[in-house]
């Protein structure tokens, strides 16, 4: 049975040591990072840089706790994360969201390069095929997944499972473009968008949202690049007059998460990759979208394991548990404390991902909890 340690996110005594930066130190310190990391090894830190907008992210404090209880074993720590915008723009992006050398103690360096498409091609499995493995995350021997927990447009829940899967694969190729990236997981099984010119209000957020520039308006008619769409489904999100539907099959893409977190995964020699769940700031939307909203979940804590479908679990069984916040997106809906939080904002069945994930032998769905 995997082991999760837990850290819970409330301080009940006013010092340090009961605060979440000290509670993450011990939580490192009990882990062990010698037994997983060596003197002088690469250490890559991944974690999702955000948006402009999308401020809720890891703290950059969180992340300066890892870098430096990785170089105090003497491993050599760097913060990454793939490309989702201009690559110019995106380390931008998170100089705004206060990640910088200077932040997180460590440089910072996109994992595919600044135009996303500096990868190597993996074996993924039945779905995929072949997906494109960010080269940084490819020849890396050791990572430290961060994942911010929290709701998602296409998996419902997203976690280490979406973080490795759609931020360890690069956003295109330089041969087969998106549809070896990133976007070949969006587009498994997804149909064509289909625009109700009568409900359109013209307010042009699916322009302004698309990141890939697929959504264009002439004479006040959509005009969509089906080709460049790799079917995000930002677009469908943010319209509020509910014009644009953008059919697309959820097993499939669930299962594709699994197969292409799989292929991240093989790069790595067994016991080199630690996974930290962050239970903080818990929206209802991915930190790529281009605004935040409030927490829907109260925070609740940090969970470490190196078992990514046991830590995986323990997240979502810590969110079962958990109350809607009022005033937020959940109060809205009218859910209520032993309600799917997740599940009724976003209708996705995002189990089948760790399920799929334990076929494939990534982990197990059984773990023991342990405390500091």
């Amino acid at each position: 049975m995997a082991k999760v340690y837990f850290a819970p996110a409330r301080a009940k005594k006013w010092n340090y040591h009961d605060s979440m930066p000290g509670k993450l130190e011990r939580l490192l310190q009990g882990i062990g990072l010698m037994h997983y990391f060596s003197p002088d090894e690469w250490v890559a830190i991944k974690t999702h840089f955000g948006s402009e907008g999308a401020h809720r992210i890891i703290r950059p404090v969180f992340l300066r706790k890892i870098s430096d209880a990785l170089k105090k074993i003497g491993a050599k720590p760097f913060v990454t994360d793939t490309v989702r915008i201009k690559g110019l723009d995106y380390l931008e992006v998170a100089n705004q969201n206060g990640i910088n050398h200077l932040s997180v103690g460590a440089p910072v360096v996109l994992a595919d390069g600044l135009y996303g498409n500096d990868n190597i091609m993996v074996r993924a499995g039945e779905i995929l095929g072949e997906v494109a493995v960010a080269s940084v995350i490819h020849d890396v021997p050791a990572m430290v997944v961060c994942s911010h927990v929290k709701g998602h447009i296409n998996s419902g829940y997203a976690g280490a499972l979406k973080n490795m899967a759609m931020g360890g694969v690069s956003s295109a190729h330089r041969t087969c473009g998106w549809k070896c990236g990133r976007g070949s997981m969006h587009t498994i099984g997804e149909g064509e968008m289909v625009w109700d010119a009568e409900k359109c209000e013209l307010c042009n957020q699916c322009r302004d949202v698309c990141p890939l520039d697929a959504i264009t308006f002439r004479d006040d008619e959509l005009v969509w690049d089906g080709d460049v769409c790799w079917r995000c489904g930002r677009c469908e999100r943010v319209c509020q007059s509910e014009s644009l539907t953008l059919p697309g099959e959820d097993k499939r893409f669930m299962h594709s998460l699994a197969e292409a977190a799989k292929a991240v995964m093989s790069t790595f020699e067994p016991g080199k990759i630690l996974y930290v769940n962050f239970l903080t700031e818990i929206q209802p939307e991915c930190d790529c979208m281009p605004a935040a909203d409030v927490p829907v979940i109260q925070d609740l804590g940090i969970l470490i394991s190196e078992d990514i479908v046991a830590v995986e679990q323990a997240s979502i069984d810590m969110l079962a548990a958990a109350e809607p916040l009022p005033q937020s997106l959940a109060s809205d809906k009218q859910i209520r404390k032993g309600d799917n939080i997740l599940g009724k904002l976003h209708h996705k069945p995002y189990l089948l991902q760790l399920e799929e994930a334990e076929k494939l032998g990534l982990g197990a769905r059984k773990y023991e909890l342990a405390g500091i």
